[in-house]
């Protein structure tokens, strides 16, 4: 909107903003084109432009990297970076429609559109942040719990090169080993924004932890819990489990946006009720406005808590928009809401994100890929331009 005092349109400011960020980066990616990628032919006007893609252009050719951001092969250099995007290709966690292995490589491949450069959040991802592309954790089809102790161990080390993890699922049974990566190196409690259709908090789901489990085990076991009532039924019944909570991420601090529709939620409504979640269904955004439920939702999760985790299920937004999901229910969140909704979220920082439930077998035109790209660009413009992530200040002229 126009500024109050000088009348100027927001779009113009943020241009401004925008014209005192240097260019660095994208000379770089220009002079690396031309040594990796030779000099292109002697039609060629723009002597820019490379015999072999090496950047952005084409959007359409290249290598898959998330954004096209350099691949950090040699994962012990990650620290190097100050975001990484890593897909987790698993979906055994499914109980209904599968194909969220393959969306990592759906939104690698569909940001190629994307360059960085925002007007709309006044922001240049590709010079005021350095992100890499980990590549994916190398999970294990068919074994949840093997692939949960290779999820955490690989989300901690990101976490502990001081690098902010941008996790890319994968069905939602992630949830619990991508926090279970995290929250053990916070000197505090953890706070969950969790942006879902389904309330994702039932104990077990055929006798297993799957994608309808998460916040169950994420938020089990913490101290406050009452012994015999609501955790875990008996150590023998999880015997073939590694473990059974954790002991910062408490209920209270759990806010669960965008619940509803008529699938899922009916085990998991009577433990979030037992522990004191805060479960706001899309009614309640719809009444309330989502400027009103972003900071009711902040002011829960951060409450006592030392970080908050933002953990987006793509099922959240109306299949209308976002098809290719494992479990879809109409009624959710329109595109530009989510958006906004992360976007306020994000404004307090985070410890972590994570996308899940993007199954491109069932898309239509790359949408839903596309969202999810959205999601984390829109979270990781914000993250930069209010200090919490990056570095805007080395890149003003």
């Amino acid at each position: 909107m126009p500024d109050p005092k000088t009348g100027e349109l927001r779009g113009n400011r943020n241009l401004k903003r925008l014209e005192g960020i240097t260019q660095t980066k994208q000379q770089q990616e220009i002079e690396r084109g031309l040594t990796f990628g030779l000099e292109a032919a002697d039609s060629i006007n723009d002597r820019n432009i490379s015999l072999f893609s090496r950047g952005h252009q084409p959007a359409f050719a290249g290598i898959n990297t998330f954004m096209k951001a350099p691949y950090c092969e040699d994962i012990r250099n990650v620290g190097d970076y100050e975001a990484a995007f890593v897909g987790i290709p698993f979906d055994t966690g499914t109980t209904y429609r599968p194909g969220a292995r393959f969306g990592p490589q759906a939104v690698r491949q569909i940001s190629a559109l994307y360059d960085g450069y925002s007007i709309d959040g006044a922001v240049d991802i590709q010079e005021e942040l350095d992100l890499c592309d980990a590549g994916d954790i190398f999970v294990i089809p068919g074994n949840i719990e093997k692939t949960f102790d290779q999820v955490s161990k690989a989300v901690s080390h990101i976490y502990t090169s001081g690098v902010f993890p941008i996790l890319m699922g994968g069905d939602h049974s992630l949830g619990y080993p991508n926090v279970r990566g995290i929250a053990p190196h916070i000197d505090g409690n953890v706070g969950i924004i969790h942006i879902d259709r389904h309330i994702d908090m039932q104990e077990m789901d055929m006798d297993e932890r799957m994608h309808t489990t998460p916040w169950f085990w994420t938020s089990n076991g913490h101290e406050n819990q009452k012994e015999g009532k609501d955790v875990a039924t008996s150590h023998h019944s999880h015997s073939h489990m590694h473990d059974v909570g954790l002991s910062n991420c408490p209920a209270k601090n759990l806010v669960q946006m965008g619940i509803g529709g008529w699938y899922g939620s009916r085990p998991g409504s009577a433990i979030a009720r037992e522990r004191g979640s805060s479960v706001m269904t899309m009614t309640d955004i719809e009444e309330m406005g989502i400027k009103k439920a972003a900071a009711m939702a902040l002011e829960l999760a951060w409450k006592d808590a030392k970080a908050v985790y933002l953990s987006f299920d793509i099922d959240s937004i109306d299949p209308g928009f976002a098809p290719g999901t494992g479990s879809p229910e109409p009624g959710g969140l329109m595109p530009r809401e989510a958006l906004e909704l992360v976007r306020l979220i994000a404004k307090e920082g985070l410890c972590g994100m994570e996308v899940v439930e993007v199954s491109p077998p069932y898309d239509v035109n790359q949408n839903t890929s596309q969202l999810a790209c959205r999601i984390v660009l829109d979270v990781l413009g914000v993250l930069t331009t209010e200090g919490h992530l990056g570095h805007r200040n080395r890149v003003r002229t």
